[in-house]
């Protein structure tokens, strides 16, 4: 009788654990699924850690020394690992961004850091907004098809 409480005791406690952690455990925890927004109050490394918990891609790039549209886009390319047919163009990121993407199976939400984006004459504010869209675009995407897409960014 003693081992068959102790067994029943057992089970109960394993079903009140949870499989995986939900974004109300994490750092995300009143954050919109599917955003961009301005990274303020998060650290990198916190959004890394609540991406792996969730079970989500990371995706992170530091532009901190593009100095123009092309080199922005050439070091998302590169920290993204885009495919060697990227064409380097806002068009062309938005499109590896969605449909190859969604195309290649079943995804499981997407948590992405654009740090230190250029604020200067070469990229301009009209630039910087353009990037963002594409994001915001892509954010859009992915909430038809009920995807995370979270994307956080600071300016340099």
């Amino acid at each position: 009788m003693k081992r068959d409480l102790f067994v029943t005791m057992e089970r109960d406690a394993e079903m009140d654990q949870p499989l995986r952690k939900e974004a109300g455990d994490s750092p995300l925890k009143g954050v919109r699924s599917n955003i961009v927004q301005s990274i303020r109050a998060f650290r990198v490394q916190d959004l890394q850690d609540a991406a792996s918990s969730l079970g989500q891609h990371f995706l992170y790039a530091n532009l901190a020394t593009a100095q123009s549209k092309q080199e922005v886009l050439d070091l998302i390319a590169q920290q993204f690992m885009l495919p060697a047919h990227f064409g380097k163009n806002f068009d062309a990121l938005y499109d590896c961004m969605t449909d190859p993407v969604h195309k290649s199976g079943p995804q499981p939400g997407f948590i992405v850091v654009l740090e230190q984006i250029p604020a200067h004459a070469k990229f301009d504010k009209e630039a910087r907004e353009q990037l963002l869209d594409i994001f915001r675009d892509t954010a859009d995407y992915w909430a038809d098809r009920k995807i995370p897409f979270r994307c956080f960014y600071s300016f340099l």
